[in-house]
């Protein structure tokens, strides 16, 4: 085992430096940059998301175009500007050395977890991250509690009740909710309950309201439950489906064992069956899993949820990070998730050795 565990550790060295260099060398391919956004700031510029993809017209783009060759620069908002500041700006970001040196720099300053300064905000990307990480982590545990909790028991009764009407319709009713887009069911209780069209009965952005330091203990309670109540159904609707199907499937598996027809034959009930010996067997692959369901719920909000519901978390730190071309908080949050999603993955590896101890990893080529 532990070779085994050490194999995976070195192969998350190549892993993550591949990843890393793939977004490394796209970002260097990729129109606009923090110093065209500063350009285009003092240009007077819309340095909006929607102008970046697709706003302007040809003409207007070709004419800045030729300005900028014109002004002896290769970035399109430089006309007219001190050719020193333009160094300036580039040394200021950085981009005053080679794409290699960058590279490289910023590996050396990973391998010391020093993930450097925003380029547009007045912080460490660690700072940022830290600030963001509270709301991130209320959004993954409350969707965790909510799917284990409703995912388990219903998939349990659906094992017991297959093939019935009841397992059916809740089949039925799952797979509709989890080919539904998280973003979409947003959208439609925005404007079903959030005073969209039909009822106003809960807040549209946010995790607490404006008064909510002046509020009592219960009332913060029951403000914060009913900020969260509407991102937290969109979240968790399609995080039914899997662990739903995977408690039932592993349930009828455990159910149509021998262990369990002689345990009924001895004339025990249904009950002390089920959850007697049944339910331990059952959930080995459940449990197995859990590390990684809770570090996904915990770091993979997702990002058009925050930003429908304006919740300042990670995922809406990252989607503005990559608009903006603040680089430093790109790749410090490409590097973490990358970082923490392999450790999970060897962790959850572990897990089903301890829960079943018949699984052996070293006999498999990693």
């Amino acid at each position: 085992m532990l070779a085994y565990i050490a194999r995976r550790i070195l192969l998350m060295i190549p892993t993550l430096l591949g990843i890393l260099l793939v977004a490394f060398v796209i970002v260097q391919f990729a129109p606009g940059g923090p110093v065209e956004r500063v350009l285009a700031q003092l240009q007077g510029a819309d340095t909006s998301g929607s102008s970046r993809v697709g706003g302007g017209s040809g003409d207007l783009g070709g004419q800045a175009a030729l300005q900028s060759a014109q002004s002896g620069s290769s970035y399109r908002g430089a006309q007219g500007l001190d050719p020193a500041f333009i160094k300036e700006l580039e040394k200021q970001f950085g981009f005053d050395k080679p794409a290699h040196e960058r590279f490289f720099k910023m590996l050396w300053d990973y391998l010391r977890f020093d993930f450097g300064k925003s380029y547009f905000r007045d912080a460490t990307v660690l700072e940022l991250i830290k600030e963001k990480l509270p709301v991130s982590m209320s959004l993954g545990l409350w969707m965790l509690l909510i799917s284990y909790g409703i995912s388990i028991p219903l998939g349990i009764r659906k094992a017991v009740k297959d093939g019935s009407r009841f397992d059916v319709w809740t089949s039925a009713l799952i797979v509709i909710g989890y080919a539904m887009p998280g973003f979409l069911v947003a959208v439609f209780l925005i404007v079903l309950f959030a005073g969209g069209s039909f009822f106003n009965l809960f807040p549209l952005r946010g995790l607490t309201s404006e008064n909510w330091e002046n509020l009592s203990l219960a009332g913060k309670i029951v403000d914060y439950l009913w900020h969260i109540t509407l991102p937290i159904i969109a979240m968790s609707l399609s995080a039914f489906a899997t662990l739903t199907f995977l408690t039932k499937n592993s349930f009828l598996d455990e159910i149509r064992k021998q262990y369990v027809l002689t345990a009924r034959m001895k004339g025990l009930t249904e009950n002390s069956v089920l959850y007697g010996h049944v339910f331990r067997n059952a959930m080995l692959i459940v449990i197995a899993g859990f590390p990684s369901a809770f570090i996904h719920a915990f770091f993979s909000g997702s990002i058009l949820i925050e930003t429908i519901f304006s919740l300042d978390g990670l995922g809406l730190l990252s989607f503005e990070s990559i608009l903006n071309r603040d680089y430093p908080v790109v790749f410090a949050n490409l590097f973490i998730f990358a970082l923490v999603g392999l450790v999970i993955n060897l962790i959850t590896d572990l897990t089903y050795t301890l829960v079943d101890p018949r699984i052996d990893f070293e006999a498999r080529e990693v």
